[in-house]
């Protein structure tokens, strides 16, 4: 699952920037001096955004379709976090549910669901295959 949320890049000549604005995401917005910088801006403006709604238990908007913008995707660590909860939430699992199919602690679990702790190794990206019956990694 790619998550990328559509943006709106467009050059302010009076302040010589790249604005950045996600229509989908009221209040996340970013610049940047060159469009290089703004797409980079955009890429951690709306991870801390996709973080603060997580961090706050609230729904997340699911990104639209938009012609005329640009794609842009959060850190993957952000992107991960949000696919697992997905995935879980979609396998009809809870947390505890989860963690024991995984063989681990529910906060060991916890902080995989977490964007700003999750960094799962390969190990546990093998075991999250088999708990969700897809392939995450090929090697």
């Amino acid at each position: 699952m790619r998550i990328a949320y559509p943006a709106v890049i467009a050059y302010d000549q009076a302040d010589k920037v790249h604005n950045v604005d996600f229509p989908d995401l009221p209040g996340c917005i970013t610049f940047g001096k060159t469009r290089d910088e703004a797409l980079l801006m955009a890429s951690d403006a709306l991870s801390l955004y996709l973080e603060s709604i997580m961090d706050r238990k609230l729904v997340l908007p699911k990104p639209s379709t938009r012609a005329g913008t640009v794609l842009i995707e959060p850190r993957p660590g952000v992107a991960f976090a949000l696919w697992l909860r997905a995935r879980r939430k979609d396998s009809g699992m809870t947390l505890t549910e989860a963690a024991d199919k995984l063989g681990v602690k529910y906060q060991v679990y916890q902080k995989l669901e977490n964007p700003g702790t999750s960094n799962p190794t390969l190990k546990t990206l093998k075991k999250l295959e088999k708990v969700f019956g897809m392939e995450l990694v090929a090697i």
